[in-house]
C-alpha cells in the first residue's frame, strides 16, 4: 500500500501541466533536489519550438527588488505542516461550511492547495500597507540564523517569524515585495478561472502592488483600481494634502471567463420612474422621442388623439422610430402626451425594461460603501467598548466587492483577516439575499500590542478579535433567522504529525526504528490524523463526518465515504471487511496498524475484490 507524504507539492506543477497541454514533447523526468523523479521542463526544446517568439535580447522591462528570485523560491518551497481541528474555538462545528486558520499565511495556504484549487471565487485582502509601523511577515529567505538572533521580533507559537518592517530598514520596500509577491503567487491556484481579487493598499505602496500583480496574474488580467473614499473630512493638521482615499486593486483569474454582477439600482435611479397606468405594465416615466442621429425615414407627424395636432420633429432630426414603429407604441398606449393628454409626444420608458442593475464604477463614495469610521462604530456596537483593532474596514465595503464578483454560493478567502471584517460581511449579505456563501479567513496570531486597546480588553492577539468579532456578529445576525451559517471551523497551522523519521527513514539504523515503533507524534489526535489526509488527499475541511465504534474500533467517515480513516492498532479484517463493504473513494489506517507485510498484503487484497476502485493508504 501506498504511503501518504504529508508534503505540500511544488505549486510550480501548475505550470508544468499548462505548458504539458502545449508542448507535451518538452517535459522530461528528472531528479529533484529531494532525490526523487519528478516532471521537469526541456527548456532548450522549447526556445527551438517557439522559434521567433522568443526574444535574443538582453534588454527588456523587468520589475525587481532585492529579494525576488528567494521570493519566488519560497513560494515553489514544499513544507511539512499541518492544519489542527480545534474544536473548542470552534461554533457549531459539525454543521458549520466556514473556516478559520490561525498561522502563517504563506503556509497555510500552501497546505490550501489541493483542497481548494480552483475553488475561490473571491479574494479579499488588506495586506499591511507599510508605513513604517505594521507588521510583515519575515519569511525564512529574507534572514539568516545570526539575523534572526539579533533582531528584536517576535515569534509565533508555531515558530512564525515577524518585525516591524520600519522604514530604516534597508530593505524597506523590497521586504515588502517579497512578503506580497510569494503569497499572492500561492493564492492564484486556488481562485476560480471566472474569479477575482481585490486588494486594499495605500500610496506607499500602490506601485509595486500594481507591477507585481502584472507579474502574477497577467496585465491582461487587470480589471480596475477603485478608489475608496476612507474619510469625509480632511485632516486638518495634515501636511500637504490630506488623504481622503484608499485604492482596492482588482485582477481577474482569466479577464475572458471572469464574471462580475451588477450593482442593484440606487433609489435615485428608480425615482424618475413614478407614474403607473395600473395596467399591469408597472412604473414609467417619460422620454425624449427624438435621435440626434438624422434617418428621413424619422421625418413624420406624430397625431395627438386628443387635439388633433400634429407634431413633426424640429429641422434637422427626427422621431427615434419608423412611422410603423410609432404606429405600434401609439396602439400600445406607449407614447405620453403630458398630464392634460393636449402636450408633445413623449416615449414611455417602464421600469422592468431597463438594465436591472448598474455597472459598477471605480468611484465608491463613503455614502455608498462606508467609511473607517463606520467601521469603527460598528466594531464598538459589536464589542460594546472602544474598537479592539485599530485599522478595521466597514463590512458595507466588503459587502459591495461580494455583490460584484460572488454568486450566493461562492467560497470567499481572506488571508489578511485581521478582524474578520470579511466574515461578517458574508454572513450579513448570506442573511440578506438568502445566500449560502462560505468563508475561509487566514491571519497569523500576532500579538496585541502593550497599550493597544486590543490589549486591555484582554485579547493576546489578533486571533483572538478576530474569532471573538465572529461569534459577536453571528449572535446579532441569526436573530430571527436560525438558518445562516454563523458557525466555522477553527484551525492552526502546526508542525506535521509525523515523527522526522517518518520522512528520513534512511537516516536512521532499522534498530533505532524498531525502538521509536510509533512515526505519529505523541500528543496527535485521531482528528488531527484524520484532518491531515484530507489536506494530503485535497478533499475541503468543511465537509460532514461521522466517527462511530465498529467492533470496538474507531472509524472515521468523512462526507459519507469520501475518505474512510481508522487509525487503531491491530484492526482485525472484520473491521476492514466492514469498511471495504461501503465501497468508500479513499481509505487509510496506520502503518503500524497491521503486525506486517503479510497483513498489509492482505488488507490490499481485500478492497481488491470487495472495493477495487478504493484508494488505500497507510501513514
Amino acid at each position: 500500500m501506498e504511503k501518504m507524504l504529508f508534503e505540500t507539492r511544488n505549486p510550480d506543477r501548475f505550470r508544468i501541466d499548462k505548458i504539458k497541454e502545449l508542448f507535451p514533447e518538452c517535459i522530461q523526468e528528472s531528479k529533484g533536489v529531494d532525490g526523487k523523479l519528478c516532471s521537469s521542463i526541456n527548456i532548450d526544446l522549447l526556445r527551438v519550438l517557439l522559434n521567433q517568439e522568443v526574444s535574443i535580447s538582453d534588454e527588456h522591462y523587468e520589475f525587481s527588488w532585492v529579494g525576488k528570485k528567494e521570493a519566488l523560491i519560497e513560494a515553489s518551497k514544499p513544507i511539512r505542516k499541518t492544519l489542527r481541528p480545534k474544536k473548542d474555538e470552534s461554533v457549531n462545528w459539525d454543521t458549520t461550511e466556514n473556516v478559520y486558520i490561525k498561522g502563517d499565511n504563506l503556509e497555510a495556504l500552501k497546505l490550501l492547495q489541493e483542497s481548494y484549487l480552483n475553488k475561490v471565487k473571491v479574494i479579499y485582502i488588506d495586506p499591511p500597507y507599510n508605513t513604517g509601523n505594521d507588521f510583515v511577515y519575515r519569511d525564512d529567505f529574507t534572514i539568516s540564523q545570526n539575523e534572526y538572533a539579533e533582531m528584536s521580533g517576535e515569534i509565533t507559537d508555531q515558530g512564525s517569524k515577524m518585525i516591524r518592517n520600519t522604514d530604516s530598514n534597508g530593505r524597506f520596500h523590497s521586504s515588502w515585495c517579497s512578503m506580497i509577491f510569494s503569497r499572492l503567487i500561492v493564492a492564484r491556484n486556488l481562485l476560480a478561472d471566472e474569479g477575482m481579487i481585490f486588494i486594499s493598499i495605500d500610496d506607499n505602496e500602490f506601485h509595486n502592488l500594481r507591477n507585481i500583480c502584472d507579474e502574477v496574474f497577467g496585465n491582461s488580467n487587470f480589471v480596475a483600481t477603485i478608489v475608496w473614499q476612507k474619510k469625509y473630512a480632511a485632516t486638518n493638521d495634515a501636511k500637504g494634502f490630506s488623504t481622503t482615499h484608499d485604492y482596492i486593486v482588482v485582477y481577474a483569474k482569466n479577464a475572458n471567463k471572469m464574471t462580475r454582477n451588477l450593482l442593484p439600482r440606487t433609489a435615485e435611479q428608480n425615482a424618475p420612474y413614478k407614474h403607473d397606468d395600473m395596467d399591469g405594465k408597472g412604473l414609467w416615466r417619460s422620454d425624449n422621442l427624438l435621435v440626434k442621429s438624422f434617418s428621413q425615414s424619422g421625418v413624420y407627424p406624430i397625431i395627438n388623439p386628443n387635439t388633433g395636432v400634429e407634431y413633426y420633429p424640429p429641422e434637422g432630426s427626427c422621431w427615434r422610430a419608423s412611422r410603423d414603429t410609432m404606429q405600434q407604441w401609439l396602439s400600445e398606449n406607449r407614447i405620453y402626451f403630458g398630464k392634460d393628454g393636449k402636450g408633445a409626444p413623449q416615449l414611455k420608458r417602464y421600469l422592468n425594461e431597463v438594465q436591472q442593475g448598474r455597472v459598477p464604477i471605480t468611484w465608491w463614495p463613503f455614502d455608498e460603501v462606508g467609511h473607517n469610521d463606520a467601521a469603527n462604530k460598528e466594531m464598538k456596537a459589536l464589542f460594546g467598548t472602544k474598537t479592539p483593532f485599530d485599522t478595521p474596514k466597514p463590512t458595507s465595503l466588503i459587502k459591495q466587492i461580494l455583490k460584484i464578483a460572488s454568486d450566493k454560493d461562492s467560497v470567499i478567502l481572506d488571508f489578511f483577516s485581521g478582524s474578520a471584517t470579511t466574515a461578517d460581511a458574508v454572513m450579513q449579505l448570506n442573511a440578506e439575499d438568502g445566500g449560502k456563501r462560505k468563508y475561509i479567513m487566514i491571519q497569523i496570531p500576532e500579538t496585541c500590542t502593550k497599550g493597544s486597546y486590543g490589549a486591555k480588553a484582554g485579547y493576546s492577539n489578533i486571533c483572538e478579535i478576530g474569532i471573538q468579532r465572529i461569534k459577536l456578529a453571528g449572535e446579532k445576525i441569526t436573530a430571527g433567522k436560525e438558518a445562516i451559517d454563523v458557525g466555522f471551523r477553527v484551525f492552526e497551522v502546526d508542525d506535521s504529525n509525523m515523527k522526522d523519521v517518518y520522512y528520513s527513514a534512511n537516516e536512521y539504523s532499522q534498530s533505532t526504528i524498531e525502538e521509536m515503533l510509533y512515526n505519529i507524534k505523541d500528543d496527535r489526535t485521531a482528528e488531527d490524523l484524520l484532518f491531515g489526509c484530507l489536506i494530503e488527499w485535497g478533499l475541503p475541511l468543511s465537509l460532514p463526518y461521522s466517527s462511530k465504534k465498529v467492533e470496538g474500533y474507531t472509524v472515521h467517515n468523512y462526507n459519507h465515504g469520501d475518505l474512510i480513516a481508522c487509525f487503531d492498532e491491530n484492526i482485525p479484517d472484520t473491521v476492514i471487511k466492514t469498511i471495504a463493504k461501503q465501497q468508500p473513494l479513499r481509505a487509510v489506517f496506520r502503518d503500524s496498524s497491521f503486525a506486517g507485510s503479510p497483513s498489509k498484503i492482505n488488507v490490499g487484497e481485500i478492497f481488491k475484490l470487495m472495493s477495487p476502485d478504493t484508494s488505500v493508504k497507510v501513514i
